[in-house]
């Protein structure tokens, strides 16, 4: 899940519209040729492996949640500036404080294989998600919905359903909270609240692999450590029709690799230009490019059961560790200006970001200050062994690790090394089945454009222990309870005060240093017509076009 809240009814809806903020015109999010369109034409696009098998409940992966959310529609959706779209939802309406709503679906909803949807069918496929004994990774989701707890036991029945959950009519959803959460419009967005027709249930498994869905395409093929291709869902008559034939998900190992494809006109779209030409890419005459402020979060995530980082010695080294990395001068020498410098840990596409949280200081790059709390750390327990960083090889991450190893052994006298997994597929496997026993990189950007998606998926206790994208295991009372009275809030600007004080709760923590946020740096074939981002930064595959030859 990615990844990726709040929004106090319909009136908040458009101030979290802030979305992204596209440049001009060589650097559009828009870029037309005057050619005639080719409708009937395959785009491709590059991937990675994803995680696992393609069931929303269960998406934990960029790579996964690029294709599920292409084949699956939900009650809403998002425009490209993050405005919330009704999708399969006429209305989603709330109770006086949010503790209840009303779901009413839009008539004549079906998969693509013909089977009705239904208010019953959400009730159903929530339920699957929620439920501990069918395993998905996007379970603690579902913890606001009333009754989740009586179905956290992974060996009790598969077909419970959630208690919250009231069937009213075909078109009529009751959901009952366990409490007030005016981010329950926005939430429903995420890829674990996408429906699942019957055919799901038999062997999920199976049906990940060859997912039958209501989305604007439909599965063709998944040739694995390849490519998946989809193809334009016909009967699709959502917010997202496809403009294409189909998109053609191509794995690629390097980012060099898909790069010089792109230059070649063998890749039609790059969603992350590679680091070696973040400096050329925008004069190549031969792509174009695209660059943006975009919706992502960098951080590096230091387990919380790591030896040396529990109680008030692993406070003093994630901010000794913090206070080594020069953020700065990393943006400027690797990265030629393409990211931006972390101060929250959302982003700055999302409504609420700030750059004055206090605390913010231990983000800044202070050596000094560094090896004074790493002493005083030593003072509780001397340090043994060596801090070690673990990336996937196919991410683009070497160099930035690199660098910070050098900053740590650097500042601290201490030794630092990375460990690299062949394939992102076999690292995020890894870090789920909390096999990784080190610092690892990772970041977020919500399913749905919300300060909740960051903070709430990335660090409350409940999306903990495999539940969710909480992969360091964070646990803590006061920033739980910060969330929980955010969510309680109706008005906009009061649940921001008490998203400010989680955040600063986390500055002090640091279960994750903060490092930057990603831009947009993408780059198209020169044949590409018309291409488009959505919220997330990725493509808006549905609107990509290609010239006729």
């Amino acid at each position: 899940m990615i990844s990726s809240r709040q929004t106090r009814f319909i009136s908040f809806l458009a101030v979290l519209g802030l979305g992204l903020a596209w440049c001009g015109t060589a650097l559009a999010s828009t870029f037309q040729r005057s050619s005639e369109p080719d409708s009937s034409a395959f785009i491709s696009v590059n991937n990675v492996e994803p995680v696992s098998y393609l069931l929303p409940g269960n998406i934990g992966d960029t790579a996964g949640w690029k294709v599920a959310t292409q084949l699956f529609e939900g009650l809403v959706t998002f425009s490209p500036k993050g405005d919330l779209v009704y999708a399969n939802a006429d209305s989603i309406t709330p109770n006086q404080d949010a503790s209840s709503y009303t779901i009413t679906l839009k008539p004549g909803l079906k998969f693509s294989n013909g089977e009705s949807i239904t208010a019953s069918t959400y009730a159903r496929s929530w339920s699957f998600a929620a439920n501990a004994a069918n395993g998905q990774l996007g379970s603690a989701i579902f913890s606001t919905i009333a009754g989740y707890d009586q179905l956290q036991d992974s060996r009790g029945p598969k077909d419970a359903l959630l208690p919250g959950l009231r069937v009213v009519d075909d078109a009529t959803l009751r959901v009952q909270l366990a409490g007030p959460d005016s981010s329950f419009p926005y939430k429903v967005g995420d890829v674990a609240f996408m429906p699942l027709p019957s055919a799901a249930y038999a062997d999920p498994v199976a049906f990940g692999k060859h997912p039958i869905g209501n989305g604007p395409y439909l599965f063709q093929s998944w040739i694995p450590n390849q490519s998946i291709s989809l193809v334009k869902n016909p009967t699709y008559s959502g917010p997202r029709k496809a403009h294409n034939l189909g998109i053609i998900f191509r794995n690629y190992e390097s980012l060099d690799t898909a790069y010089a494809d792109v230059e070649a006109g063998n890749l039609d779209v790059l969603d992350s230009v590679p680091v070696s030409s973040l400096g050329t890419y925008r004069s190549d005459k031969t792509v174009q490019a695209y660059s943006s402020t975009g919706p992502a979060l960098k951080t590096m995530t230091i387990p919380s059961d790591l030896p040396h980082f529990e109680g008030r010695e692993g406070v003093l080294r994630r901010q000794a560790l913090s206070a080594t990395i020069d953020r700065a001068k990393i943006r400027e020498k690797i990265f030629r200006g393409s990211v931006v410098v972390a101060s929250d840990f959302t982003a700055p596409t999302i409504e609420g970001h700030t750059d004055s949280l206090a605390g913010e200081q231990v983000l800044a790059h202070h050596p000094a200050q560094a090896r004074k709390l790493w002493q005083e750390a030593n003072t509780i327990s001397p340090w043994t062994g060596s801090f070690e960083i673990a990336y996937a090889a196919d991410s683009g991450d070497k160099d930035w690790v690199d660098a910070v190893t050098h900053y740590i052994e650097g500042t601290l006298g201490i030794h630092a090394h990375s460990t690299v997994f062949p394939t992102a597929k076999e690292f995020r496997t890894s870090i789920n089945k909390r096999q990784v026993h080190a610092a690892f990189s990772s970041g977020i950007q919500s399913d749905y454009p919300h300060p909740e998606g960051y903070l709430v998926q990335g660090y409350a206790s409940w999306f903990a222990d495999g539940k969710g994208l909480n992969h360091g295991d964070y646990k803590s009372s006061d920033f739980d309870a910060f969330l929980r009275r955010a969510a309680e809030q109706t008005d906009s600007s009061e649940a921001g005060e008490y998203y400010h004080r989680a955040q600063e709760r986390l500055l002090h923590d640091l279960p994750a240093l903060p490092l930057w946020y990603t831009k947009v740096s993408a780059a198209a074939s020169q044949r590409m017509q018309t291409v488009r981002f959505s919220y997330m930064g990725l493509p808006a595959y549905s609107e990509l076009v290609k010239s006729a030859q």
